[in-house]
């Protein structure tokens, strides 16, 4: 028989699940949110699998992408800070948060974790933060950050609204508790059109020194 060509074979250790999580930072509070669709493709696998996960009484983690990867980063991180008490005595702030999500995902770096972060809490002095990652752990705390399937339609939106970008006449206001929750909802709203993989619903937790405030509400279904 004639010998036949090379056969190449391929595995692929990710995939991308979608979703989209937004983080807001205000004076005394801060405000992340997620939608609630997982996907693969042009398949919807389930409907209510919000992206948020509490790890204090007054911070939370958004991620998404591939949900395994997800689910690993999250457990870790569980982990981690409830080592930190019981080693320490005390809640672990965001700030020495944001440097341990850091440190774990620069350890996988050669093996990354196929997830969009963003940590959104309190600071020590009680102000909103908010701090954006990239895949190997580079980060920075910022205002307001969206990442995930959805974020290039996000940003530019916050930008606007929030930042005042290319707004030089714009008059600038503190930005309230009940604007931010709204801006969020009228942004996950606009994705929710044009993103496939978010919808369903948005869920959003409000961070202040009295703990989580979480609300849901419904996004396209289709």
């Amino acid at each position: 028989m004639e010998a036949s060509g090379p056969i190449e074979r391929r595995f692929n250790p990710y995939t991308d699940n979608g979703g989209t999580v937004l983080g807001v930072a205000g004076e005394d509070f801060a405000v992340i949110a997620s939608d609630t669709r997982l996907s693969e493709y042009y398949s919807i696998h389930a409907r209510d699998v919000p992206k948020l996960f509490k790890l204090t009484p007054q911070m939370v983690l958004g991620c998404a992408g591939f949900h395994g990867d997800v689910l690993t980063l999250t457990k870790e991180m569980n982990e981690a800070t409830q080592v930190y008490q019981y080693e320490h005595g005390r809640t672990i702030s965001t700030p020495a948060t944001a440097e341990m999500l850091s440190k774990k995902l620069y350890y996988r770096r050669f093996f990354p974790f196929y997830t969009y972060n963003v940590l959104v809490g309190l600071d020590t002095e009680g102000k909103g933060a908010v701090y954006g990652f990239d895949p190997i752990g580079s980060f920075e705390r910022e205002t307001f950050r969206a990442s995930g399937s959805a974020a290039s339609l996000l940003q530019p939106l916050l930008d606007n609204q929030i930042g005042y970008h290319n707004q030089p006449n714009a008059k600038r206001e503190p930005l309230s508790r009940d604007k931010a929750v709204a801006l969020v909802r009228e942004v996950f709203s606009c994705a929710a059109e044009r993103d496939i993989q978010t919808g369903d619903g948005v869920v959003i937790s409000v961070i202040t020194k009295d703990g989580v405030k979480e609300s849901f509400y419904p996004l396209r279904s289709d």
